[in-house]
C-alpha cells in the first residue's frame, strides 16, 4: 500500500469589504473623532434588531476590538463591524450629507430588502 498524499488549494487575498465610507463620511468621521480627542477611538458600525423593520443601524464611537470584529482602515481611523453586522452590512455605504434639510449620516445596504421611512431600520 502507497500513501497518498492529498493537498488543497488556499486562494489566499483580501476578504472583501464590509462597508465603504463616501469622502464627505470619512471627512466626517475624521474631523469627530478629532473632536473626542482620544488617539485609541475608532468608530464601530453595528446592526442590531429593533425597530420598525426588523433591524436597526448603530454607530459610535469604541476602544475595544474583539477577535470576531473586521476591521477597515479610512484615511486616519478605523472602522469596526463586528462579526454578525458583518453578514448584514456586507457592500453598505455610509454616506456623509450636510444641507438645508439637516446633516447626518445614512447607510445605503445593498442587503436591505425593506426600509421604513425614517432610513434608520431595514429587513
Amino acid at each position: 500500500m502507497s500513501d497518498t498524499i492529498t493537498t488543497t488549494k488556499v486562494k489566499i487575498g483580501r476578504r472583501p469589504t464590509v462597508i465603504t465610507l463616501t469622502d464627505p463620511a470619512i471627512h466626517k468621521v475624521s474631523n469627530l473623532l478629532k473632536e473626542e480627542g482620544g488617539d485609541e477611538l475608532f468608530l464601530r458600525v453595528a446592526v442590531k434588531p429593533g425597530g420598525c423593520s426588523g433591524y436597526s443601524y448603530d454607530m459610535y464611537f469604541d476602544t475595544a476590538i474583539d477577535d470576531t470584529d473586521i476591521v477597515e482602515k479610512f484615511s486616519d481611523f478605523k472602522v469596526v463591524v463586528d462579526g454578525e453586522s458583518a453578514e448584514l452590512l456586507k457592500g453598505a455605504v455610509l454616506e456623509y450629507e450636510d444641507g438645508l434639510q439637516g446633516a447626518g449620516f445614512h447607510i445605503t445596504n445593498p442587503n436591505a430588502t425593506k426600509t421604513c421611512g425614517c432610513g434608520s431600520s431595514f429587513s
